[in-house]
């Protein structure tokens, strides 16, 4: 995920040196008077000016400063729970990490117990479902690439679910990772029933047992919606960069490599995105077209928008080559649209092919 990490103070800066450590490619941002002891970070001058700018353009942003400024930073900025980026909270000298906001959708407790493994810090997570070791459906939907719905829903199923209630699974075959999601939640010791259609049926069947239907289904299907909490598959967008002349069999080892990173089969792609300057090339055509999934090309214009929106990293090298200096996060980002994509994996160089894998954010 994209990280945006800010600091106030010098003790603040020198934590954020070691969160960088930590995670390698978030941004650093400090205040302006601490520009000296960080000299590569972004300096600023008013703190709730920048964190305005960047609130929607990161999928995690960590604080190293009171809780309480961080609160009165972000309030005016909240949308819901679906919607807002991960919130942390390191005091200065990192002894406690804090999951202050989107603990599940947006992947806080998680990035949470991350950091503090990696600083030797004391996690703070006062989810009650995690409190409870009771491991909540929207906090598997972010693991799955699923997006839950509606929001009244997952407050009702993770009631039941505290209350000790079983919830069985109940997921439509049709997709075309329901395999993938029944081996998933079977790791994890969850019931699971597959099921042919939206689930209606099999939810109510389950509810006359006394326990809790969750649907994995498409997002279209709306019949049980105001009920039943549904989880949708997300779309997953593969952008792509690469070499003149590049085979398609080494952009299919570079796929196949990014999604086993993110413990994915290699049939999770969806689309694939790149500049218009690669419409001649064979490998990626024929990488598309094996796999069955659409090819896009954007212009300059539109990566350079996704570049400017998101601050994402330029090199020098392939701005020189063809005028804007970031292909794979920025064309997937761009084939994501207006909803803001969530960044699964940051660019990822191979021999001769990178690959950046976004998650396209749905609305509820």
């Amino acid at each position: 995920m994209r990280t945006a990490v800010f600091a106030l103070t010098p003790m603040g800066v020198k934590t954020a040196q070691r969160v960088r450590a930590a995670l390698p490619d978030a941004d650093i941002f400090v205040g302006e008077r601490c520009r000296a002891e960080f000299p590569e970070a972004q300096a600023f001058s008013r703190l709730s000016e920048i964190v305005g700018a960047k609130f929607h353009s990161y999928d995690a942003l960590i604080f190293l400063m009171a809780t309480g400024i961080v609160v009165r930073t972000i309030a005016p900025l909240l949308r819901g729970k679906l919607e807002d980026p991960a919130i942390l909270v390191l005091d200065e000298q990192a002894h406690h990490v804090i999951s202050l906001l989107s603990g599940h959708v947006g992947g806080a407790n998680a990035l949470t117990r991350q950091l503090a493994q990696a600083l030797g810090s004391d996690p703070v997570i006062t989810t009650a479902t995690d409190v409870e070791g009771r491991l909540a459906p929207d906090a598997i939907a972010g693991r799955l690439g699923l997006f839950p719905q509606p929001h009244d829903a997952i407050l009702s199923v993770n009631r039941a679910l505290l209350s000790g209630r079983e919830v069985v699974y109940c997921i439509d075959t049709r997709l075309r990772l329901a395999e993938f999601y029944a081996e998933a939640l079977r790791a994890l010791g969850l019931a699971v029933r597959l099921v042919p259609g939206d689930g209606a049926s099999a939810a109510a069947q389950v509810e006359s047992e006394g326990k809790v239907a969750v649907l994995i289904t498409d997002a279209r299907q709306r019949k049980c919606q105001g009920r039943h909490l549904r989880l949708c598959p997300r779309r997953l967008i593969a952008g792509v960069g690469c070499r003149r002349g590049v085979a398609a069999d080494e952009i299919e080892q570079a796929l196949a490599a990014s999604l086993s990173h993110l413990g994915l089969p290699e049939n999770a792609v969806d689309v694939m995105a790149t500049t218009e300057v690669k419409k001649d090339e064979a490998g990626l055509r024929e990488t598309a077209k094996k796999r069955g999934i659409p090819l896009h090309f954007y212009d300059q214009s539109a990566l350079q928008a996704m570049v400017d929106r998101y601050g994402l990293q330029e090199s020098p090298f392939v701005r020189k080559t063809i005028g804007v200096g970031n292909v794979a996060e920025a064309a997937a980002l761009a084939e994501a649209g207006p909803a803001r994509g969530r960044l699964a994996l940051g660019k990822t160089k191979f021999k001769k092919v990178t690959v950046a894998l976004v998650w396209q954010t749905l609305q509820s």
